[in-house]
């Protein structure tokens, strides 16, 4: 049976390129006074034997770890994933890099990864949301690691807010709805629970068909978050048979509207003729659906490239960024699914 080959070391690399391990140590640092030709040579012979840098040492001598923990409810989405792009492009040449966990829509599994994340003390934390535990808030406070949170408005903000308001966002399509003549108004989203963004979406709906002086009864709660589309099927027979004569189905995402308006066509229910359809998110399932769904654009990738944005103003000592809060303002995108014919 063959060993297990030896990880390279620092002493391999200097001895391969006829130098001191000191020397090495030095030219791998940034801002080195290692000359040019030195620290070419010491790469090519890194790159020959396969040497990586050992990151905990460095994290030693120069106190800074390299990576940003990132905190996301779900990697099922497709939302948050244009976010971690706009992210890592904003870091991509900052020496920089993501550390990402993910809280299945838990308050408590989020406690447990930010504190795994602060004992390999990285350079900035970035939260979802605005709800934490208090424990949470109290490890990120004391750390003093610079925090943003991502998705939304916190009322008592740890720190940097790059979001938007759900409610607002929900409002939009709502308003929408009314404009286009719509009355008996249906809205689909998940257990309230854990999900506050949804909930934010939920409570943006009540408050707005109050506000046209229309009832709010029409909620059915899909399940827990994130709300999957095969549980749609049974949210749009729950509608259909307490309320009837619902006229559009709002939903609290994309895939959710899709799943919901594939099963209202299967019942032989034309879209938007017989009821409408809308969702939140602008997927792109939601552009290439036939007919194609009114949605919400809340600019997930933007997100992204104003936290990284943010981030590095915060990590730069000679930045004078006294920001906040950034809000990135949801597009209303009205197609097929909502227009009603003339």
């Amino acid at each position: 049976m063959n060993k297990p080959r030896k990880q390279p070391t620092m002493h391999d690399v200097a001895r391969h390129a006829g130098v001191t391990t000191m020397t090495v140590s030095r030219a791998l640092r940034p801002n080195t006074s290692v000359s040019s030709n030195t620290r070419t040579k010491i790469k090519k012979a890194a790159d020959e034997l396969g040497y990586v840098l050992d990151g905990t040492a460095s994290v030693f001598s120069s106190g800074k770890s390299g990576f940003i923990g990132v905190i996301i409810p779900t990697i099922n989405n497709a939302n948050f994933a244009d976010t971690l792009r706009g992210l890592n492009e904003g870091f991509k040449d900052q020496r920089l890099q993501t550390l990402l966990g993910a809280t299945g829509y838990s308050l408590s599994e989020e406690e447990r990864i930010v504190q795994q994340f602060l004992q390999r003390r990285p350079e900035a934390i970035v939260l979802t949301g605005g709800s934490h535990t208090e424990r949470c808030r109290k490890l990120i406070t004391n750390s003093g690691i610079p925090v943003i949170e991502m998705w939304d408005l916190p009322k008592q903000p740890i720190g940097k807010v790059v979001g938007f308001s759900n409610k607002k966002a929900a409002k939009l399509m709502v308003k929408h709805l009314y404009d286009e003549g719509y009355r008996r108004i249906g809205f689909i989203g998940g257990d309230t629970t854990s999900d506050m963004r949804g909930l934010d979406r939920r409570i943006g709906f009540i408050e707005s068909l109050k506000e046209f002086g229309l009832s709010p009864d029409r909620m059915v709660a899909a399940g827990e978050p994130p709300v999957a589309m095969n549980q749609a099927r049974g949210a749009v027979t729950e509608m259909l048979q307490k309320w009837p004569d619902t006229d559009v189905i709002m939903c609290v995402s994309d895939p959710l509207a899709f799943a919901a308006m594939t099963e209202c066509q299967r019942r032989g229910m034309s879209v938007p003729d017989d009821i409408a359809i809308c969702g939140f998110g602008a997927y792109d399932i939601s552009e290439h659906a036939l007919p194609t769904i009114s949605t919400v654009d809340v600019r997930s990738k933007e997100i992204g490239e104003q936290v990284a944005k943010k981030i590095l103003q915060m990590l730069d000592p000679e930045s004078r960024d006294n920001e906040n809060q950034t809000i990135v303002e949801p597009k209303l995108i009205v197609r097929d699914s909502t227009k009603k014919q003339n």
